[in-house]
């Protein structure tokens, strides 16, 4: 979620940096990746080499700017704007003010300025790239001062103005705008909309260069990890083995941009459980790392090697790939780095599977020591993510207390900034989850509302993810007899996860046991009696009547029609019919992982 679905080893995120070139006609924020991350491709403009890995990082807004004294900015008559030559001067002020690090307050007046004189000098009729460019300055500027709801409507406007049909440059004006404000979406946590514009970009890109331009494939790959990020798993393996293939055509054998498609292929196949796939993908890209002599890339490999081969219970080959890019990291990087944090916490979380509970809390605690004092330069959101993940090997280890803290660090550790909406949102959603398990059942309601808010306020409300929370507050509401809230937050999360997993999975069933149970508090047995008949024919069809979760509903339904004096109905009602509002039984323990995303339902 924004930060939803990442790489269990999480990018360092750099500030986003403004560049204003002046002869190209698209403007661009551009990331610079670490060695495990990847440049952001925003342009079908002469491809850069790509960064061996493909992560998909999330820029955070520049907060050093606006230090220096600048000197007072020239008087300019605003009658004058009507001077054809006024717009690229003031554009180029714009420019240089950027370039010196002053004030982006600032510049940000001359290219308001600069893109009203490119509006009024342009020919009626005639669409100005100049203005476009003007305004893909503004609303990058925009981004820098974390104004990002301001930028949104400056994109828009500059989409608007190229018509495609005119040729190769309203084309790339076009497809930098469309980058530009999925870009700015996905900082607010907008995700749907990200992907859209990504997807609307991309096929102007095509339309313009070919399906097969290596420029395109540079596309595909972006728009794959932002539908990885939204837990989209097939679309984004589509996108990547076109990148493959158009890799495969234009690149020499063995290229780097082939260990980067390969490294992301992994990460989708181990989301979708296909271990074995990921791991041979992952092999191939160690292979090119070597051959290139690129040592720390090979190691960040390792490290995925061995979450391969920990999800495989191939513990012993785990423990060798982590502790080969330790050594590297150590190496390299030095004793106190994140990376080497990073490796630390997966042995903890190894060591806790194999009974070692120990050695799992030496390295939590060796991990936390990094994290407690990171070394220069350390993204905030690296350090609230491994806060994290350490926070579930203590929940694990059954100190809950002490996961609690690290997540109320994790928490600290980010602004609240409009960046970091969904990620923050996560977090307290996992204290929700923790709170619930102690007991605590007011405070879980209050995070999972936050939380709630948070991503209703970031327009994220249709993912899986939204739902599980809904169903996990509804819990808490059940447990503080607020049963009338409970009920009709199972109705939205029945909603949610019959579109984003379908009728039959067992989420989806889960929800539909909760609502009975709910609706059976209120009274309302007939209800309840419905959904319990549709879900036991569905589980003795799916599970086989032998099941235990079979044996479980069978009860409850049971106890239900005694009540009410009924027999049960064996030819249950179509879902359409029966489910008027319906959703997943009442559980006091919350047991099993929500896969991926760090807390349970």
């Amino acid at each position: 979620m924004p930060g939803l679905v990442s790489l269990k080893t999480p990018p360092n995120a750099t500030p986003l940096q403004i560049h204003v070139s002046n002869g190209d006609r698209e403007i661009q924020n551009h990331d610079e990746g670490s060695e495990i991350s990847n440049p952001r491709v925003r342009s079908p403009m002469p491809k850069r080499p790509p960064s061996p890995s493909s992560s998909r990082i999330k820029p955070s807004p520049d907060r050093s700017s606006g230090k220096k004294k600048t000197p007072e900015k020239p008087k300019i008559d605003e009658s004058s704007l009507d001077n054809p030559d006024l717009g690229p001067f003031l554009l180029k002020l714009a420019r240089d003010t950027i370039a010196n690090g002053e004030s982006p307050t600032k510049a940000l007046d001359f290219a308001v300025r600069a893109s009203k004189s490119f509006e009024r000098c342009a020919e009626e009729g005639e669409p100005s790239l100049e203005l476009a460019m003007s305004l893909h300055v503004v609303s990058a500027i925009y981004c820098s001062l974390g104004r990002f709801e301001e930028a949104i409507p400056e994109l828009e406007r500059a989409i608007s103005v190229p018509d495609v049909a005119r040729g190769l440059d309203h084309a790339l004006a076009a497809f930098s705008g469309y980058m530009q404000l999925g870009d700015t979406h996905s900082m607010l946590g907008q995700l749907d909309k990200s992907i859209a514009c990504y997807d609307a970009g991309l096929k102007i890109q095509m339309e313009a260069l070919g399906e097969s331009d290596p420029r395109v494939a540079e596309t595909c790959r972006y728009l794959a990890e932002a539908h990885v990020q939204g837990m989209q798993f097939d679309e984004a393996e589509k996108l990547c083995k076109k990148t493959l293939e158009i890799h495969r055509e234009h690149s020499a054998p063995a290229s780097l941009e082939e260990a980067a498609d390969r490294r992301l292929m992994a990460l989708i196949c181990e989301a979708k459980g296909d271990y074995e796939s990921a791991l041979e993908h992952l092999v191939l890209a160690s292979m090119i790392m070597i051959a290139n002599s690129q040592d720390n890339e090979v190691a960040a490999i390792d490290v995925s090697i061995g979450d391969i081969y920990q999800s495989l219970s191939r513990f012993d080959e785990a423990v060798f790939s982590y502790q080969k890019a330790l050594t590297v990291f150590k190496s390299t990087k030095g004793d106190n780095h994140p990376l080497v944090a990073s490796v630390f916490v997966r042995l903890a979380d190894l060591n806790y599977k194999t009974g070692k509970l120990r050695e799992s809390k030496s390295y939590c605690e060796s991990a936390l020591r990094i994290y407690t004092k990171p070394v220069p330069g350390t993204a905030a959101e690296e350090i609230a993510s491994g806060l994290t993940e350490i926070s579930a090997v203590y929940e694990a280890l059954n100190e809950p207390d002490e996961a609690l803290k690290l997540l109320q660090k994790a928490m600290k550790s980010l602004e609240d900034t409009p960046g970091q909406r969904s990620t923050i949102a996560g977090i307290e959603a996992q204290m929700g989850v923790m709170y619930y398990m102690v007991g605590r059942y007011a405070e879980s309601r209050y995070s999972f509302e936050s939380a709630v808010e948070r991503l209703r306020a970031s327009g994220e409300r249709k993912s899986a993810f939204f739902g599980v929370m809904l169903n996990q507050m509804g819990l808490a509401c059940v447990q503080l007899y607020k049963i009338d809230e409970a009920a009709e937050l199972f109705e939205e999360a029945r909603g949610i996860l019959e579109k984003e997993c379908g009728l039959y999975h067992p989420d989806t069933l889960g929800v539909y046991s909760n609502l009975a149970a709910t609706y059976d508090a209120m009274g309302r047995v007939d209800d309840a009696i419905e959904i319990l008949e549709y879900i036991l024919k569905v589980r003795e069809e799916k599970l086989g009547t032998a099941n235990p979760d079979v044996d479980d509903e069978k009860k409850r339904l049971a106890d239900l029609l005694k009540e009410a004096g009924r027999n049960r109905n064996k030819k249950a009602k179509s879902l359409e019919n029966l489910l008027g509002s319906s959703t997943q039984r009442i559980k006091k323990e919350v047991t099993r992982r929500w896969s991926g995303l760090g807390f349970k339902t």
